[in-house]
């Protein structure tokens, strides 16, 4: 059992699988609802806009998670402002301020001298975290998924049928607003880990892979944060032995499951027709 054990006993390993199980709450819960509502490039979208903010504050000498969410906060409400107010589809919209804001920030992090190590904002840096990036993490798991516990249904109602949820007196413009802050707040809990390009995955696959698996919404939404947690603990451990990064580690794990998932939905559906 020692080849099962042996690398967690390292306390930077540890920390690394720490951090990974914090932001599989989020991410899990929130990519159910961006793939129920076709939102997917809307975490791309946050994830890539960051990089601005997080110069800027590099810059003003604040602390980058305050650049980091008001940036990607701000893009992502521009992005539905556009929508609402133009015949530009979303997607196109979601093209464009996420091309423009990455293309801003890697104009500013060229233009303006600094020792920041855009390596470690794009690809994330498990293995060199601190107390301060747990700490942020913990807090940032526990009241996205305190929220998401406490309002699913209703977020719920607005991904099936935002028709009857404006019917039923929902603010459903606050609750999609309410929805892209979580996404920023929870990519912001990524930054020091998966980092910007990586952060996507985390926001799309668990989801993806639990939309095949079941069919109840409760059942999507926890199976969604098991396949997160299976997926960043195993791309930890894996990583250890492959010499390999654990973020680039994790996604090609979920990039497995989503496979093997879509591969046993097409097989039962056969089934399901042939009987």
């Amino acid at each position: 059992m020692e080849w099962l054990t042996l690398p967690f006993s390292f306390p930077f390993m540890r920390d690394a699988a720490l951090i990974g199980l914090m932001i599989s709450v989020p991410a899990g819960l929130l990519s159910c609802f961006l793939v129920l509502r076709g939102w997917s490039l809307m975490g791309d979208a946050v994830s890539h806009a960051i990089l601005p903010g997080v110069v800027l504050a590099y810059v003003a000498g604040l602390p980058l998670i305050l650049g980091a969410f008001a940036a990607g906060l701000g893009s992502a409400l521009m992005a539905g402002w556009l929508q609402d107010n133009s015949r530009v589809k979303r997607d196109t919209v979601l093209g464009v301020v996420m091309s423009g804001m990455f293309g801003l920030g890697v104009v500013l992090y060229t233009a303006i001298p600094s020792d920041l190590h855009l390596d470690h904002i794009l690809f994330g840096n498990m293995l060199g975290i601190g107390p301060e990036d747990l700490r942020l993490a913990a807090m940032i798991s526990v009241v996205v998924g305190a929220v998401m516990v406490l309002k699913w249904r209703d977020v719920a109602l607005v991904a099936f049928d935002p028709i009857q949820a404006r019917v039923s007196g929902l603010r459903v413009r606050w609750l999609d607003y309410g929805v892209l802050a979580m996404i920023s707040a929870t990519v912001v809990a990524m930054l020091s880990s998966v980092g910007i390009i990586l952060a996507v995955a985390l926001l799309i696959a668990p989801g993806a892979v639990a939309f095949l698996m079941v069919r109840r919404l409760s059942a999507m939404l926890a199976t969604a944060v098991a396949v997160a947690a299976f997926s960043t603990v195993t791309g930890v451990w894996a990583s250890f032995w492959l010499d390999s990064a654990p973020a680039p580690t994790i996604v090609l794990i979920l990039t497995g499951l989503f496979v093997l998932a879509f591969i046993w939905r097409n097989l039962a559906t056969r089934r399901n027709v042939a009987g």
